[in-house]
Parts: structure tokens; sequence; C-alpha cells
């Protein structure tokens, strides 16, 4: 067992990150130790990163204990750089944990100053001043390069600074100065976010946490209605709305929904959100209340201006769509599907089951084609169920089969219909299938196929059951 993390305290007193567990407690025997739980450490830190939403919507992860935001445009919105680091470090001090940061115009040079520096702020005329001083590991290369740089007397930044380029790059490879040039913001480096950029969003900060349901609904009805001069500048519609509530104990809950048709109506967007959060009332734990709230347009689309009857009721089109959006809101997306057919000839392929409330979003190639031409059953099997056949020949028609322990005896037999295996999907050793309309004693009508050629030295083939005919 060894030490994979330390705090100021066990550093203080000589423990090192990697250092068995016998030798630490030989060294400090009151230390006290958990176990490490690099799962549960990384949904806390994702549920940090839902916190810094906060301040910029630009957040990504950083290894397994650090967070990069992207704060372009947004200090003004807290007194600038020096006052936001101020508030997001004090925040997550009184949140119980002690977090270093620090801004500059690089993530590289951000990424060293947090770690090895004491400044918070870098202005861009002293970055080589502040980057010089600092540590190689501050630059994010290996360990193994930084120790073959400590033994030719290069420990600091700013001997790799004075050194000339060409001799390093070719004893210690190209990594070594691409950092250094990303530091210094000579070569770009770009931050990834975690979570999707919204489209257009809008919030609000509240003096008095809140805590009830209809309030909550009341200020997401104002902030959708916020949201209609930007769509109506872009001439589009939200199809996707995210709810953010910021808890006054750092959690974050998001709540999402979706819409049949481009919605900019308040009042449409917010009975929405009420049927989701009628869901969700059990699971929303407002605890002390929610200090923030934060509506999201996700996905949107072109709406086109259209002017109903002076006076007229809502088109029926209109509640269609409405009762789909609120029976999605309240049972998730899945609850209403719609068949939706498929690039493919294998039948059990065909077809797909897409929620209906995407249903306007689909591709063109997934659309419904032409009828098929041969006759298909009413009921297909998601899963062809395997029979017995007894054959007059071995190529032709089934004479009697069993399937699912009954024993069918054909009367009338159709076929055969071949389809060729799909070689992209199956492989180039598919076996075609042979299909047969069957029709039993009893009336009953059967899709069947047999699986596999009767070849020479081949495997015999085998029969299955695919659909059942009304």
């Amino acid at each position: 067992m060894r030490l994979t993390a330390l705090d100021e305290e066990a550093e203080a007193i000589g423990l090192q990150a990697g250092q068995a567990l016998a030798e630490a407690r030989a060294i400090c025997p009151t230390l006290e130790v958990a176990e490490d739980d690099p799962q549960a450490d990384r949904r806390f830190l994702e549920a940090i990163a839902d916190w810094c939403d906060r301040y910029t919507p630009l957040v990504a992860l950083d290894g397994a204990d650090g967070l990069m935001l992207d704060i372009t445009g947004c200090a003004h919105l807290f007194g600038g750089e020096a006052a936001l680091v101020e508030d997001l470090l004090a925040r997550l001090f009184q949140l119980g944990l002690e977090a270093r940061g620090a801004i500059s115009s690089t993530p590289g040079l951000s990424w060293g100053v947090a770690r090895f520096g004491r400044d918070r702020v870098v202005a861009d005329g002293k970055m080589i001043a502040v980057l010089s001083p600092l540590p190689l590991k501050a630059l994010r290369i290996d360990a193994g390069v930084t120790a073959a740089l400590a033994r030719v007397g290069l420990k600091q930044v700013g001997d790799l600074l004075a050194a000339p380029r060409g001799p390093l790059t070719r004893r210690f490879g190209p990594d070594l100065l691409v950092r250094l040039d990303q530091a210094l913001g000579r070569e770009g480096e770009a931050i990834v976010p975690r979570r999707p950029v919204a489209l257009l969003s809008v919030e609000r900060r509240l003096a008095e946490p809140i805590r009830d349901e209809e309030v909550i609904l009341d200020l997401a009805g104002r902030l959708a209605a916020g949201l209609k001069s930007g769509l109506e500048a872009r001439g589009e519609g939200g199809r996707l709305f995210e709810l953010l509530l910021f808890r006054v104990d750092g959690r974050v809950f998001r709540i999402a929904i979706g819409a049949a048709s481009p919605l900019r109506d308040g009042d449409r967007i917010k009975a929405l959100f009420a049927e989701r959060l009628s869901v969700l009332h059990d699971d929303l734990d407002a605890g002390f209340g929610f200090e923030i709230v934060r509506l999201n347009v996700l996905r949107s689309e072109a709406l086109a201006e259209s002017q109903g009857r002076f006076g007229a009721a809502a088109e029926k089109g209109d509640a269609a769509l409405d009762f789909v959006d609120r029976v999605t809101a309240r049972f998730g997306e899945g609850c209403l599907v719609l068949p939706v057919a498929q690039p493919s000839h294998w039948p059990e392929r065909a077809s797909s089951l897409a929620p209906l409330a995407a249903a306007t979003a689909l591709p063109a190639d997934t659309q419904p084609g032409p009828p098929v031409r041969s006759e298909r059953p009413i009921r297909l099997f998601a899963h062809p169920e395997p029979v017995e056949v007894t054959a007059e020949v071995p190529d032709g028609p089934p004479a009697s089969f069993r399937w699912r322990r009954a024993q069918h005896r054909v009367v009338r037999a159709e076929g055969p219909e071949r389809l060729a295996p799909e070689w992209w999907i199956d492989g180039e050793e598919a076996s075609p299938r042979d299909y047969f309309r069957i029709e039993d004693s009893a009336g009953h009508r059967f899709w069947l196929f047999r699986q596999g050629l009767y070849e020479r030295g081949s495997a015999r083939p085998s029969w299955f059951m695919q659909g059942i005919f009304a």
C-alpha cells in the first residue's frame, strides 16, 4: 500500500506521493490515511466543474486534480480577473476545499503558476518574468525528461529560455519546446469544454435563495421570455432547453426538456418544465435554496413565421405537438416512438423506433422509402427464432416444422425469396437467406427462412422464424 495524495501538513514533514505506507507510518506514527477511490474523486471533480459553470460555460477537466476555465469575456461580470479568482477560491474555501488558481493568457502558464507559483493574475508583459523561476515540472513534461535536464544543470524554466533550441530538440525531443511555446503563447492550445456550449443563455442571480417549486417555475418562465428576442434575431426556435439550478452548498441540478417543434413561447416552455418538475419533485432537493437559475438553449432550428386566423383557436397540429411535448417531458423520450425506415433490406434492420419528439429532425435517408414489393408479415421478431424443419427436397419449402414445442403441418408454401447478406456488416463469409411464406393446416401463416446453402462440405443450413402474418 502506497500514498497517492497528501495534504500540506503531510508534505511539510517530508512525506511524498508513491511512498510506502509502512515507511510513512515509521516517519509519522499518528498518520491518518483513507482508502483511495479514483472513481469517487472523479465524480467529485466533475461536481466542482458543474459548480464552476457560474463563472463560465467553458470548463474542462485537467487531469485528476485540476480544472481549466476559459473566462474570455466573463471577467468583467465579476469585477475583473483578480476579483474573479479571489471570489472563486473564497467560495471553494467556504465549501471546505483549499484550492489554488491562476489567471493568464495561456492554459500552460496558468497550469504552472497555479501549482508552483504564487501569482494569482499574470499580465501579458510579465509572462517570462513569472515563468522563469518556476521548476521544469511547471511545463507539464515527463518526469524522465525533467530528470535528464536536471543532470545537465537545467532545473528552472529560465534555464531553457537561455539555452539554444536546436541542441535541446535533438537531445530531449520536440515536446519540450512545444510545452515551452504553449506556456508563452507562441503556440496555440485549445481548451475542450466537457459540456456543449449553449447557443443562447439567460440567468438570474438571486439576492435570497429560493426553494419553492412554484417560484422556480415562475422564474423559469421569466427567463424563457428573455430568450424570445435572441431566438427571433436568429430566426430560430429552441428544440432542447436546459434549466440549471445552482444550490447554495455547491450542488448543481440540470433539468432538460425537448420540443417536437421549435419553440419561442415562454408559456409553453414553462409548461414543459412544470411537467418535468412534477416527475422530479422528490429528487429535486432544494436544501438551503438555489442562488442562481440559468436557462440554456442547447439546440435550435429555423422557425418559419406564420400568421393564424384572428380570434381562431389553436390548430390541430399545434395541439398534437403540444401533447407530444407534455407527455415526453413527463415520461421521457422513450414513451412515444415512431417506426422509421432504415437503409437496409435485412428484415430486423429495415426499421427502427425513434422518439416521436425528434421525428422532425431525423436525417433524410431515414425517412420511409418506397414500399417493399413482396408481402411482409404484420409482426416481425426482433431476433429470429430457431425452428426444426422437415423438407421433402433439400432446396424446397418445409413439409412440416416444430416451433415453440408445437408441431405444424404445411399445406401451402410460397417462395423462395432470396436476400443476400450485407457483407459490410456481417462480413464476406455471411450466408444468404431463402424466405418462404408458409400456411399450416390450421390456417396460420408464417414467414420462415433458411440460412445457408446446401453445398458439398459445408454445414447444414438452419431454419428460423422471422415473423407471423395476420
